[in-house]
């Protein structure tokens, strides 16, 4: 991992900081397998219950590095590109831990998609939102996979067509973060959520997460029988038994995981 992407550990959660200031983080290649790589190892990694996505400097995500991409005008570098955008995306969906993203400045275009893309997110009052492709003769395609699945339909398509700012109330309103706070105590707000959820079975939330996203793809009566042998699955696991029977014994319950 280079400085372009900065890890912390501790209690159990791993801050994932986005490093590239004066670019406002936008996601380069380098920055995107840096990501993806770091993902993936945390996705293995037993000690690891949460992770949060954060960003130095005055941005969150500006999206993709365009220098970057214009330096290589070429079909197979843009190929490359949305490709490993694509991965990383799903990347996150599929990790087995919960994302926050956690948000100030703008996120913009590509990173929209990435607070998108986040299981939850915590945005500061300051934090702006946008799809801005449309204005440079660039529709945010692949933004619009993770933004349609965020929020409504509507919604959606007037960011991807108007390319208009959308201010962090707004963007609550919408269903792309979950919490606005104020600026200073965006850190905090989002490890208080981050401690939260780090405190729940580890097994139960990843079977969790994993229910979440492949029922929402099934129609009704399949999402249901889905849902229903999960449940059984999810019964007979040890943190299960270890969690009704403290819930009955009126204490808290131990997890191992299993």
């Amino acid at each position: 991992m280079t400085d372009i992407l900065l890890r912390h550990d501790s209690e159990h959660i791993t801050t994932l900081t986005l490093n590239r200031p004066q670019a406002r983080n936008a996601l380069s290649l380098g920055l995107m397998e840096a990501l993806d790589a770091e993902l993936a190892a945390i996705a293995a990694d037993t000690a690891v219950k949460v992770v949060i996505l954060a960003a130095n400097g005055p941005a969150f995500c500006a999206g993709h590095d365009l220098r970057e991409m214009r330096a290589t005008p070429t079909r197979p570098a843009y190929e490359a590109v949305f490709a490993l955008c694509s991965r990383l995306m799903q990347r996150i969906v599929s990790l087995p831990k919960p994302v926050i993203a956690q948000v100030h400045g703008i996120a913009t275009a590509a990173g929209c998609q990435l607070v998108a893309s986040a299981d939850l997110a915590v945005a500061a009052e300051t934090a702006r939102f946008a799809t801005p492709g449309v204005n440079i003769g660039l529709f945010c395609s692949t933004p619009m996979v993770a933004l349609t699945r965020g929020i409504g339909r509507k919604a959606a398509m007037e960011m991807l067509l108007t390319g208009d700012m959308v201010p962090a109330d707004r963007a609550r309103e919408l269903g792309l973060v979950n919490r606005v706070v104020p600026e200073a105590a965006l850190r905090d707000a989002t490890l208080a959520l981050a401690r939260q959820i780090a405190g729940k079975s580890p097994l139960t939330v990843a079977i969790g997460k994993e229910a979440f996203y492949r029922q929402a793809e099934m129609d009704l009566s399949a999402a249901y029988a889905y849902a229903a042998e999960v449940m059984t699955r999810n019964m007979l696991a040890r943190d299960a038994e270890e969690g009704i029977d403290a819930f009955l014994g009126k204490r808290q319950p131990v997890w191992t995981g299993t």
